[in-house]
């Protein structure tokens, strides 16, 4: 199992921000850390909080989920204004932070918004690529015949407790979206082991296919499960999503690949 890369990136910005901070004021009595992680949490709230609004009809079945951040559900350039519209106020009540509290945000926002400008460009030259697979019938299918409509594959296992969690969503999200192809590589388990679980749990997958020899994840240079990766019409990778999806961060995807681009 994968931990989300950009959960990683926001570590990494909060802990050079720190140091930066506590670096620039280390001349002074001045404690900047307290309203650094306030501004940490202003910001992740009104990124989250964006991002749920937009799709707010998604949360409606499971309001709880809102609590959820796994499913990577942000929108960092709400989160970064906010950020720093609140490190803006606090210089205003207490000059003396100015020169830390600035230097600290500019160390965050460098490497988390850096990061994430990183991840939100998958490399467009990759393809739905020619593989061999089998169906849970034994017959032969080649990943690259399902070029012609946006394409969804996801990764996964039985044995992968996120992958669990969210293969009802994308259950769902194939029924609704008849015009996107959805196709489930199942890596290193017989056919008899992923009926029997799919069965038990009455989800009609289509495309289930199974890669018995683990190749998907070379194919693909990804190295975690649950992994999800978004193909337009012409398989074009469009984005690649490491980790449990929602029902809303699934619905920003689906927006990607079939033209229809979320607000940033």
């Amino acid at each position: 199992m994968a931990v989300p890369v950009s959960l990683l990136f926001m570590l990494a910005a909060l802990a050079a921000a720190t140091y930066v901070g506590k670096w620039t004021a280390r001349r002074t009595e001045i404690d900047v850390e307290p309203v650094l992680w306030q501004t940490l949490v202003v910001g992740l709230l009104a990124a989250r909080l964006a991002f749920v609004v937009q799709f707010s009809s998604s949360y409606e079945s499971s309001p709880l989920g809102i609590l959820d951040v796994r499913d990577g559900g942000w929108r960092p350039v709400v989160g970064f204004a906010a950020a720093w519209l609140y490190a803006v106020g606090w210089q205003f009540k207490r000059p003396a932070l100015r020169t830390p509290l600035l230097a600290a945000v500019l160390a965050g926002t460098a490497i988390w918004g850096g990061g994430l400008l990183a991840l939100s460009a998958p490399d467009s030259s990759q393809k739905l690529p020619f593989m061999a697979l089998t169906t849970l019938d034994g017959a032969a299918v080649d990943l690259a015949a399902f070029r012609g409509k946006p394409t969804v594959v996801n990764l996964w296992a039985t044995w992968c407790p996120p992958c669990v969690r969210e293969m009802p969503v994308l259950h769902q999200a194939q029924v609704g979206n008849p015009a996107v192809n959805f196709v489930f590589i199942n890596q290193g388990e017989g056919a008899a082991r992923v009926s029997g679980w799919l069965n038990a749990r009455k989800l009609l997958l289509r495309n289930v296919v199974l890669d018995s020899r683990g190749e998907a994840p070379a194919a693909f240079n990804q190295r975690g499960l649950p992994t999800t990766l978004f193909f337009d019409a012409e398989g074009r990778l469009v984005s690649t999503r490491t980790g449990e999806l929602s029902a809303a961060s699934l619905t920003e995807k689906l927006q990607e690949i079939s033209g229809s681009r979320p607000l940033p």
